[in-house]
């Protein structure tokens, strides 16, 4: 690929790459009938990169992997399981995410620095660790997604991902599957992201991709402004493509690989806050003439965060007054005499002032499954994206009874 040429993505459905299998079961871990426990394995170790929650009560298993992943970069499994986040559950939940990496590197017959640990749902209780063990021998090598559905809460799906790419002359796919409905408001939230790949990249190079895909993607989402103690999105590279091992970004194909895997990234990041508790609209709003680009992504995450812009998307209400409050609120350069807003392409504002618009069009186009709200600061160049969801009653009622 030249300078100049695009990178040539290729979104296929969910089709796992060479060498990765998966299992997920209900081995009734919570009170929901789901499944709720499951792993992801490679053929052969792959290498590996994470990025995971900056809450200060980070949960056991997600420090686990963090120290697991940081040892060279490589794993080979993940054990999961959804109902019970094993987070400020202190040593005896350190002790049983690291019962739960050794039982299943004996199982897979591994290094225990090749597994990694997830967990998500119930904050401070204790996982049943016989349960667990008796769950282990019926995971079984398969093909199809069981295990996105074990690692659902309050989810009303599984989010899913897939594109091919072509490295090396090889055809490398890369497949990602994440769960995140509530709690979302990720600096690396409920939420965890597993990405699959049989290209060779090396590990360190991997997770300098990881971090800044991230940056734009599950970075730039929100559902209600809470960060979770289990946060964590990991990528495994097997390499069983058997393309030339990407070593740098100064290499070939590098800028494919990354578009490829920025793709898979942003489509489980959208997804999720599509799929907020009780969110019935994605939002996404885009930040242009920003004076550089962390300002255009705080303002952008800013007016998709916004309750009242939120609820007033929920209601089709085009009052843009919430939006430009929500802009005004960021420590960010702009042009405060000459900011404009759109809705659904429609001018709302322009120079920081109401433009003449039919209010009921306005209204019915924000009846749409998508809402997109563009923002101009006229301060620069740079551009910015968040993704977010409208509040609605139901969101209160999920939480308000997510204990009990």
């Amino acid at each position: 690929m030249t300078q100049d040429e695009e990178p040539s993505i290729n979104q296929i459905s969910f089709t796992w790459p060479k060498g990765f299998y998966n299992d997920g079961i209900k081995i009734g871990l919570g009170t929901v009938d789901k499944k709720d426990f499951g792993y992801l394995f490679s053929q052969v170790p792959a290498a590996a990169a994470g990025t995971y929650t900056t809450n200060k009560f980070q949960a056991a298993p997600t420090k686990l992997t963090k120290d697991t992943i940081n040892i060279d970069h490589k794993l080979q499994a993940v054990i999961v399981n959804s109902a019970i986040a094993n987070s400020c559950t202190g040593a005896q939940g350190t002790k049983d995410a690291l019962t739960e990496q050794q039982w299943l590197a004996d199982a897979l017959n591994i290094d225990t620095n090749l597994v990694g640990v997830a967990s998500t749902g119930l904050i401070g209780a204790y996982l049943d660790m016989d349960k667990i063990k008796a769950g282990l021998p019926k995971l079984q090598p398969k093909t199809g997604d069981d295990v996105s559905q074990a690692v659902l809460t309050t989810d009303k799906q599984p989010k899913q991902a897939c594109v091919q790419v072509e490295l090396d002359g090889k055809t490398v796919t890369i497949t990602g599957f994440a769960k995140g409905s509530g709690m979302i408001h990720p600096k690396m939230a409920t939420m965890l992201g597993f990405v699959t790949t049989d290209a060779a990249v090396d590990g360190d190079l991997l997770q300098e991709t990881l971090s800044a895909g991230v940056d734009t993607t599950f970075n730039q989402i929100t559902v209600d402004g809470d960060t979770s103690t289990n946060d964590m999105v990991v990528v495994l590279a097997n390499g069983m493509a058997q393309n030339t091992e990407i070593k740098t970004a100064a290499d070939t194909d590098y800028d494919t690989f990354a578009a490829g895997l920025k793709f898979v990234l942003g489509e489980l990041a959208k997804q999720i806050a599509a799929d907020g508790e009780g969110a019935t609209k994605l939002i996404e709003t885009n930040v242009t003439e920003a004076l550089n680009s962390t300002e255009a992504q705080s303002v952008a995450k800013a007016v998709v965060g916004s309750s009242l812009v939120k609820a007033a998307i929920f209601g089709d209400d085009p009052n843009w007054g919430r939006i430009i409050a929500a802009i005004g609120m960021v420590d960010a350069h702009m042009d405060v005499d000459h900011v404009a807003i759109s809705a659904n392409g429609i001018p709302l504002v322009k120079d920081s002032v109401a433009l003449p618009f039919d209010e009921a069009m306005v209204s019915e186009s924000m009846k749409a499954a998508k809402v997109t709200i563009d923002v101009s600061l006229n301060s620069g160049t740079a551009v910015g994206q968040a993704w977010g969801c409208d509040l609605t009653y139901n969101y209160v009622k999920i939480n308000a009874s997510y204990h009990t």
